[in-house]
């Protein structure tokens, strides 16, 4: 059995105390888009919450915008007391990162619940400081019998289903937090930036589905300032809001930060609701720094220019490989060409990984992906089957980006890599695929699982097609037999990961929005393939 800490989930007096003042400043809709200078006489507040990011054994990442200029400070205690706190300054909070900072905490001790405030300071007058916001996070640990617990999903507000109260808006967070993670990845699609949200929206049963809305959310992202609104309005959600104080996050982005199934080099605008000649590598730019703003990112804190793919070392036990399959890539085509060196990573995220999964010594390895290998993903363009993901439907030698993914797991074989399992999101359902060589054109690869899971709220789609290059076999899936079904309807999903310290078994879980568990699978340690 696992020696893990207990963290008493609804017991933590700080965190409530901390969400319930920021859910009652953010009751008021027409409040949420006020100007900081409006506020001025006042205290700064932290209205938004706070989140922590990227733990490891000895730091962490915690973030937090004001509603005005601040100076961003954290006391980080072993306790819910905070006598004789650790103090850590942060950032000069204005609106050149739109109010938002994040601070670097280092030093910390492994395997340990942290429990932090952050207190804003008028910037003109460090005398006058708002109220507390609070948050916890568990530093990773340095022994593996300690075990391993995590969640992941992706897909949030999409399709125009957004925060809806009525069925207790983000509620699939909730579900998640109460299984007490060491952190939450997020497999992409944080915002839908090309998604607007309506006020209402028809269900198939003649009744309406109603989303909390703001001016951002009422037209496509093109401007720096519309980017911001996209991440500010999941925030104005309060399970997400708590689940954020609780629960330290590993955030990857896909499409839909930028626009669905965008390219670098893709120029849009005629028949599109953008601006004719809209470059998408401006929207990229624009997209980029608003999620380097909004999210605690180690390699993007205080640096938009950084890299969104990172190794994430989480004790003895796992490392995260978060993978970026979205800046690199070609441009999306009929996929069948018989040479493709910058494929869906690029060369040298290509390389990258390889040299970081030959040097990890962690007994698990979880390739992070934002898209899923086996699953089809169209992406057709004026009758031409363009593909989005790695796939593209003919089940014989790998073409096109399957020469990319084909190199990295003959890799793998070769190197004798133990324990890599792959998780992603994407496509708006839930399964597990398992692909072996016995069943696949390629055969110089070492059988391996692959999970999906989401959305989170956003519309629920049918099952893609797999391609069987990669020999992939559907053990389970669940997924709804329309397309675009709405969050209050159900198919929304989320995984969890769960590693024994003692035996260093693997499990995952697949689960609904409730937390009830549809799928299980358990996976033995040391193997190179299974």
């Amino acid at each position: 059995m696992s020696h893990r800490p207990h963290r008493p989930f609804p017991g933590r007096r700080s965190v409530l105390r901390g969400s319930l003042a920021a859910s009652a400043a953010l009751t008021l809709p027409g409040a949420l888009g006020a100007a900081p200078a409006l506020a001025l006489s006042g205290r700064p507040r932290a209205d938004w919450g706070v989140q922590a990011g990227d733990v490891t054994t000895d730091s962490g990442l915690v973030w937090v915008r004001a509603d005005r200029p601040a100076r961003m400070t954290v006391e980080t205690s072993a306790t819910e007391s905070f006598r004789n706190p650790r103090r850590w300054h942060g950032p000069l909070l204005g609106s050149g990162t739109d109010f938002t900072g994040t601070a670097r905490l280092h030093g910390l001790p492994a395997g340990e619940q942290i429990h932090y405030r952050v207190l804003l300071c008028d910037s003109d007058d460090p005398r006058r400081t708002g109220e507390p916001a609070y948050g916890t996070f568990r530093t990773a640990p340095a022994r593996r019998r300690r075990g391993v617990r995590f969640v992941w999903s992706g897909d949030l507000a999409g399709q125009g289903w957004g925060i809806n109260e009525l069925i207790g808006g983000y509620r699939i967070f909730d579900a998640m937090a109460k299984l007490d993670p060491d952190f939450f990845l997020c497999s992409g699609d944080n915002i839908y930036a090309d998604g607007p949200i309506a006020a209402t929206a028809a269900l198939p049963d003649g009744s309406l589905y109603r989303s909390v809305t703001t001016e951002e959310k009422s037209h496509v992202a093109v401007s720096l300032a519309d980017f911001r609104g996209n991440f500010r309005y999941n925030l104005l959600d309060a399970a997400l809001r708590r689940f954020n104080a609780q629960v330290p996050g590993i955030i990857q982005w896909d499409d839909h930060e930028v626009r669905n199934n965008w390219y670098p080099g893709e120029v849009i605008g005629s028949g599109t609701p953008y601006p004719a000649g809209t470059r998408l590598d401006d929207l990229a730019s624009r997209a980029r720094r608003a999620f380097s703003e909004y999210f605690p990112v180690s390699t993007l804190s205080g640096r938009p220019d950084g890299r969104i793919y990172r190794v994430h070392h989480h004790g003895p036990l796992l490392d995260v490989f978060v993978l970026d399959m979205r800046t690199y890539r070609d441009a999306n085509s009929p996929d069948d060409q018989q040479s493709d060196p910058q494929g869906i990573l690029g060369r040298e995220q290509l390389e990258w990984l390889k040299r970081e999964l030959a040097r990890s010594r962690a007994v698990w390895k979880v390739i992070a992906a934002d898209m899923p290998l086996g699953l089809v993903v169209p992406d057709p363009v004026e009758g031409r089957p363009n593909f989005e993901a790695v796939a593209q439907g003919d089940p014989g030698a790998p073409l096109g980006r399957e020469l990319q993914i084909a190199e990295l797991l003959r890799f793998v074989k070769h190197r004798r890599i133990t324990g890599t399992v792959w998780l992603t999101a994407d496509v708006h359902h839930t399964s597990a695929q398992h692909y072996d060589p016995s069943r696949a054109a390629f055969k110089d690869f070492e059988p391996f699982w692959e999970f999906v899971s989401g959305p989170l709220n956003a519309g629920a789609f049918p099952a893609s097609a797999l391609d069987g290059t990669f020999g992939p076999d559907r053990v389970f899936v669940k997924a709804p037999a329309a397309a675009n079904v709405s969050p209050a309807e159900g198919y929304q999903f989320f995984g969890e990961v769960d590693i024994d310290g003692d035996s260093g078994e693997l499990t995952v879980r697949l689960r609904e929005q409730d937390g009830t568990v549809l799928f299980t699978r358990a996976l033995r340690p040391g193997r190179v393939g299974q």
